[in-house]
């Protein structure tokens, strides 16, 4: 069996100043996969590309947002990193041992250790949104890993698995793919008690993931629900509760986020964001962490153009909140939108 998969936005984006910018880019995602039955079990061969590098290094401005370094020397701040080329190459192997239970293999080169919940982008409650979350790096960073070694069983409605993968984060390089020891590690427990629920509690330790201070370590907590149920003949509802934490340096901060989104027919789908973080890299450099939130609210019109492929338009808008201390470097609570046109081939 073959599959495969367009996401394409051109998307302009708007971020109020005294540090906000504006920037027009492309972003989404082309996969492919390919299974087939081999000893009793399942293959999967899978590749998952981004035009993200294209962006250019700085990535798109997103106020509150910290992360990977745009240049190898300094941190990116209040702009999203573009992600690299390649966000997986993979292959697994899945074979039941009864009705009941199932074990299963993954390697990936990049790839995907156990570790939070689906990555922003893959996320329904979500996933019509061209604006990634600030809580990125406290959920589901680790969503492009090169290097990753993953081992589960599946038994009913619970999955235990664990990875073995490259700590450090992708650099500023973002064609080219990375090699490098599986110094870190991850587990996460995962239960499904209903069709529409699932559930996942993880923890994490990596190996000098940042670049830009690689002596130090991470220690990173993550637990998710994501409740997804039917509307209608064609709709859906999903939404998303998410909490991490990270520890580095003897500094612990957590960050929290709940999404929503409703699509009552093919057409039309509304979708809701409002997160939470502490953020201890908004000056640039490591210093005091400061408790940011931020909003967002938006929609798309699909039209068909095939029985494939769909072409549509949306807007969203963007309220961010700021403490007292950060006001004067802000402006105040500056606020942000994106409008964007998106191509969908499935």
């Amino acid at each position: 069996m073959f599959m495969g998969h367009g996401l394409l936005n051109a998307v302009y984006d708007w971020q109020e100043r005294p540090r906000g910018d504006e920037k027009v880019f492309v972003s989404g995602m082309l996969m492919g996969s390919a299974r087939r039955k081999v000893a009793g079990g399942d293959f999967q061969l899978r590749a998952m590309l981004s035009p993200d590098p294209f962006m250019g290094r700085s990535g798109y401005p997103l106020l509150l947002a910290s992360g990977e370094t745009a240049d190898g020397l300094t941190p990116l701040v209040d702009r999203q990193h573009p992600h690299d080329l390649f966000m997986e190459l993979s292959a697994s192997y899945s074979r039941p041992l009864s009705e009941a239970t199932s074990v299963f293999a993954y390697v990936g080169l990049p790839g995907e250790p156990a570790f939070g919940p689906p990555a922003f982008m893959h996320r329904q409650s979500i996933l019509d949104s061209p604006e990634a979350p600030i809580s990125h790096h406290w959920l589901d960073s680790t969503h492009i890993t090169f290097g990753v070694v993953t081992a589960g069983i599946v038994h009913r409605d619970w999955k235990l698995e664990a990875s073995r993968f490259r700590g450090r984060e992708p650099d500023e390089h973002r064609y080219d793919i990375e090699t490098g020891p599986l110094d870190s590690t991850a587990v996460r427990l995962s239960w499904n008690p209903t069709a529409e629920l699932a559930l996942q509690a993880s923890w994490a330790h990596a190996q000098g993931p940042e670049q830009l201070e690689p002596d130090e370590n991470q220690t990173k907590l993550s637990a998710s629900a994501i409740y997804t149920r039917p509307i209608g003949e064609s709709g859906s509802w999903s939404t998303t509760f998410a909490w991490g934490w990270r520890k580095s340096d003897g500094k612990g901060l957590g960050a929290y986020v709940v999404e929503t989104a409703v699509r009552p027919d093919e057409t039309w789908t509304v979708f809701a964001r409002g997160e939470r973080t502490e953020n201890d890299e908004l000056s640039g450099t490591h210093g005091p962490a400061f408790r940011v939130g931020k909003a967002s609210l938006g929609a798309i019109r699909d039209f068909a153009v095939s029985e494939r492929a769909k072409i549509g338009l949306g807007a969203l808008y963007s309220w961010n909140f700021v403490p007292e201390t950060l006001e004067a470097a802000y402006g105040g609570d500056p606020n942000g939108a994106m409008v964007f046109a998106r191509l969908k081939v499935e």
